[in-house]
């Protein structure tokens, strides 16, 4: 396998948990680290901490990770891939759809891969769960509900819940579903005293009929992150926190308690929950974008992908701003 010589910009909270991975992971070494802020959490070793990402570039890399600020994504991003560097951006991918859209535009014209780190994808749970849909063991998809709901983290400082935390679930939902959001309605609150929206919840439908709802939000004292897809058969639920993936079967026996029968809808059935092999998702991640760069076939999120992502949860504020629902067709046209 050929060695590909990575860089690295950013070694804040993300930064320092690439910086390990891209260490452990084989066809890749780690060369070059850039952060202007220094190496809060020494993750460095014995390379030198250089000063910007025209020092990183200076290094000699093929492949790069962009892990600072988001105000700071695109400037990064369209220096890489003039310098011909394979780039993946932490999510989201830019702090607006016109610097996203550069970034777009010029990893495609200068043949490249860019990526963008929507992690969630490479948990087990949700590739697992995925991979049972595929395989029609829910039958037709009605619904999706993820939970992402937490304390404030101090880390952030220049988004909102909606682009740090929503686009997680955005990007999973239309992945495990394969198909894009069509239309959304959102509200948003601002409780922690930020310029930014500390919680969201969007109601929505995907362009193949699937109704979605998105609960996220920075106020909760409890940490929750949970995808319920609710089929034909039953429902799967993925708990991403800890990698588990349960399935909830319809019931197939008829019921003889008069007061529940009655209702003529499903009834509780029998329920697995599936042993999976954990690997943890940045090392999944790490190896899809490696393999996509030498030129394989991956799930690798790419960056057109992320800008899809971003339109939707900017989309979603819109409505919250405008307390109207929004198609996403006409928004993006916009």
């Amino acid at each position: 396998m050929m060695v590909l010589r990575a860089g690295l910009l950013g070694v804040g909270m993300m930064g320092r948990h690439h910086a390990r991975v891209l260490r452990e992971l084989d066809g890749v070494d780690l060369v070059a680290i850039a952060d202007p802020g220094g190496d809060p959490h020494g993750v460095a070793g014995d390379l030198e901490i250089l000063p910007d990402i025209d020092a990183l570039i200076a290094a000699g890399i093929d492949v790069a990770v962009v892990a600072v600020p988001t105000r700071f994504h695109e400037d990064a991003a369209l220096k890489l891939a003039s310098a011909g560097v394979h780039t993946l951006v932490e999510k989201p991918i830019a702090h607006s759809l016109e610097a996203g859209q550069r970034m777009v535009d010029a990893f495609e014209d200068a043949g490249l891969v860019g990526a963008v780190g929507h992690i969630e994808r490479f948990n087990p749970a949700l590739q697992e769960l995925r991979r049972r849909i595929e395989a029609g063991e829910l039958g037709a998809v009605y619904q999706v509900v993820t939970r992402r709901q937490g304390p404030f983290p101090s880390r952030i400082a220049d988004v909102g819940v909606a682009k740090d935390l929503a686009s997680h679930d955005v990007d999973l939902t239309a992945w495990v579903v394969q198909s894009d959001y069509e239309r959304v309605f959102a509200q948003t609150a601002f409780k922690s005293g930020r310029e930014f929206e500390d919680m969201i919840t969007i109601t929505g439908r995907t362009k193949s009929g699937v109704i979605v709802n998105n609960i996220v939000n920075w106020l909760s004292p409890m940490k929750e992150r949970v995808t319920v897809v609710t089929g034909e058969k039953g429902a799967f639920v993925a708990d991403t926190s800890t990698g588990d993936l349960t399935f909830y079967a319809n019931g197939t026996f008829p019921l003889e308690w008069e007061s529940v029968s009655s209702f003529r809808g499903v009834s509780e059935g029998d329920v697995t929950r599936y042993a999976l092999a954990k690997r943890e998702p940045l090392r999944v991640e790490h190896e899809a974008f490696r393999d996509a760069v030498l030129g394989q076939q991956t799930d690798v999120v790419t960056m057109e992908q992320g800008q899809r992502t971003l339109t939707v949860v900017e989309a979603a504020l819109a409505s919250a701003r405008s307390h109207t629902s929004v198609e996403l067709a006409e928004f993006a046209a916009r």
